[in-house]
């Protein structure tokens, strides 16, 4: 008997637990939010890193995303189990968050021990990861999940809280900035700042919380949607998107490197199709379904955006 074999059944058992702890991290989520990272350091240095920093900032990246992602689940269990117990959660492959099990600790398919066993494995990676990249890296990365936890506790208290979610979402791609830059330009930090804050605002947080607003009104949640209403609410986010789309230019054009023509009409033509048109579309309707569209869309434009710098580089090359 080979003492190296395991039974298949093993790996599948295995295997199917895995998925549990990928969907505790909304992995395929993250793997879309983390391109922003990714583009913000090939913007700041303009051009491609060495192969060396490349991989360990990957590692870092994954890391720190998967470990943040866990933490909101880890830290929302007792109100995620809550509305499960309303019967208000379901996985459905329509909704981006939903393609896994949504919420597994308050499903109870995984324990609040187990949760906690796997942000802080992660955490742990990311820590080292960011300290050797650039320890400043590591104290972002430590006031992100501070900020995380507290994002989590304002869900009852004021829509005030998309404010702290907007400002945890660009810090991946801060660090990934000085990851690769001890002094990046002050100018290239503030606009991508900012561009990731309105894009994660408009397109992410307002309609997450516009798709759940029946939930949360039952809950008394304090959200945008429940507080000013889906038409406000549909305004804010277009100005936004808006806003959002001029600052994604404005970062290229101010990048220490020179891009071709073809590179800002693609970037205008993936932010329209991708956020602006979607929206517009959820203004005219104030339907739930164009909700979905909108917040799955504008997920894909970090990726999008790492595919369009990507190209312009290795042409340069």
């Amino acid at each position: 008997m080979n003492p190296f074999a395991v039974p298949l059944h093993n790996i599948g058992t295995f295997l199917s637990r895995l998925k549990l702890f990928w969907a505790l991290s909304r992995t395929p989520h993250a793997l879309l939010d983390m391109a922003h990272p990714a583009v913000a350091a090939l913007l700041c240095l303009g051009q491609l890193p060495s192969l060396g920093k490349t991989f360990l900032g990957m590692l870092t990246v994954f890391s720190g995303y998967t470990a943040v992602y866990a933490l909101n689940d880890v830290v929302d269990y007792r109100t995620d189990k809550e509305k499960m117990a309303q019967g208000l959660y379901s996985d459905s492959k329509e909704y981006l968050d939903g393609v896994l099990v949504r919420h597994p600790i308050a499903k109870g398919v995984l324990s609040l021990k187990q949760g906690l066993c796997w942000v802080l494995l992660w955490s742990l990676v990311a820590l080292l990861g960011a300290y050797l990249l650039n320890p400043i890296c590591m104290y972002i990365f430590i006031g992100g999940c501070i900020l995380e936890g507290i994002y989590c506790k304002l869900w009852r208290v004021s829509p005030l809280r998309a404010l702290v979610n907007g400002i945890v979402k660009p810090l991946g791609a801060m660090a990934a900035m000085y990851a690769v830059n001890p002094s990046p330009p002050p100018m290239l930090l503030a606009a991508m700042f900012l561009w990731i804050f309105c894009w994660e605002i408009g397109g992410q947080n307002i309609p997450a919380d516009w798709s759940d607003i029946e939930e949360d009104r039952m809950f008394n949640a304090k959200t945008i949607p429940v507080i000013f209403g889906v038409v406000k609410a549909g305004i804010l986010l277009l100005i936004l998107l808006v806003a959002s789309f001029f600052l994604n230019i404005f970062v290229f054009f101010i990048a220490p490197v020179s891009f071709d023509l073809w590179v800002y009409l693609t970037v205008v033509a993936v932010n329209c199709y991708l956020l602006l048109l979607p929206a517009l579309r959820l203004l005219e309707t104030n339907d739930r379904a164009d909700v979905v569209v909108l917040f799955n869309k504008s997920s894909c434009l970090p990726l999008s955006i790492l595919v369009i710098t990507l190209f312009s580089l290795i042409f340069k090359i």
